[in-house]
């Protein structure tokens, strides 16, 4: 029934206006959710279903990703798988122990040069980084196999670096030198009257983190009383003083890798590892460098090193990885702490390491 008011039309046009009004509203939300991503504070937060597909043309637009690492050995496999599965995109490479590349990082972003797109380093470099605003925070879907340990968190989803590489240090020996019934079970052991003169550490940062792990078990004055072994302190990397021990040199020692002893085991050298109550981790991190040049190539990167692909390589030079189970207790001695703390703990385990030991 038509009112002679009109009243119809009127309602005819409100509904019409509503629609209309549902239609734009949909639409704007629309276009907000696929909008894509270009800069990097964009980029390093996306988590659609086309990230890699986004990350992949923008790789190539971009031509090449420049890469800080203090890796050995496996950085150059790494660089050539992912040139092998994307061939469009070069990999320059800067490779340096983490005392050196801080400093260039940091001149870098003081002149406002910025160079480097991704990061592969230790938590010492990463934490400083981390507190001068050098990092990017990011996310990426290889990171649901990671426990949480293994990343260090940002907001959200986000984090600043994750745990792509482990070396654990434990108790390194010449099997011909040592006895397997003098062999340590437990830190206490190595205050075995048997091993007395047997033993060596080294000068390198790796047996300053044992003896934070020590101290952190048995206490410093435990640590104190290993001097009447009558240790040995050599200046060597952890290679060369491994070498002293395959050659008979160095009985044993209590700050050896084993994935270094893994290697010199299959060449047939006389060396053999075990580990201690607590298993002190050298890890390694990668991270997004801020106001990355190449933020495509930097995320792609980064998502293959933490990836499967990179992963594999990883445990092909013998590292362990963050996310499998192993059969001894890892201890990081570096977490919960800044990076004026570590630096701080480093050296008061640095004297107290030449304290207890002889040249």
């Amino acid at each position: 029934m038509i009112r002679s008011d009109g009243s119809q039309g009127g309602m005819a046009m409100i509904i019409l206006g509503v629609a209309l009004l549902i239609l734009v509203t949909t639409s704007s939300f629309s276009f907000g959710q696929t909008k894509k991503p270009r800069t990097l504070d964009e980029l390093a937060a996306y988590t659609g279903a086309d990230r890699h597909q986004i990350l992949l043309d923008g790789a190539k637009a971009e031509g090449k990703v420049v890469w800080y690492t203090s890796l050995s050995g496996v950085y150059r496999e790494l660089v050539d798988a992912f040139k092998r599965k994307y061939p469009d995109i070069a990999v320059e490479v800067y490779r340096a122990g983490s005392t050196d590349l801080g400093p260039r990082l940091l001149n870098e972003a003081q002149a406002g040069r910025y160079v480097a797109d991704a990061l592969e380093s230790t938590p010492g470099l990463l934490m400083l980084l981390r507190e001068r605003g050098l990092l990017k925070a990011y996310t990426s879907p290889e990171l649901s196999r990671y426990p949480d340990e293994a990343k260090t968190k940002a907001d959200g989803a986000r984090i600043y670096w994750v745990t792509d590489r482990e070396a654990y240090l434990g108790f390194g020996y010449n099997t011909r030198q040592i006895a397997s019934a003098e062999i340590p079970k437990n830190f206490q052991d190595l205050l075995r009257p048997e091993l007395k003169g047997k033993l060596a550490v080294t000068t390198e940062s790796s047996t300053s983190r044992v003896v934070g792990t020590l101290i952190k078990y048995k206490g410093e004055e435990f640590v104190k009383r290993l001097r009447a072994q009558e240790i040995r302190l050599f200046k060597a990397s952890s290679a060369g003083f491994l070498d002293l021990i395959a050659a008979g040199e160095v009985a044993g020692s209590f700050v050896v890798f084993q994935n270094q002893v893994t290697v010199k085991k299959e060449k047939k050298a006389p060396v053999d590892w075990v580990p201690l109550d607590g298993v002190p981790t050298n890890a390694g991190g990668s991270a997004i460098v801020a106001n990355a040049p190449h933020p495509h190539a930097a995320l792609l990167f980064t998502d293959f090193i933490i990836g499967a692909e990179g992963q594999k390589l990883m445990e092909q030079f013998r590292y362990g990885v963050a996310w499998k189970e192993y059969p001894f207790k890892r201890e990081y001695p570096e977490r919960g702490m800044s990076s004026a703390e570590y630096e701080n703990a480093e050296d008061k385990w640095l004297q107290l390491t030449r304290s207890i030991s002889k040249k």
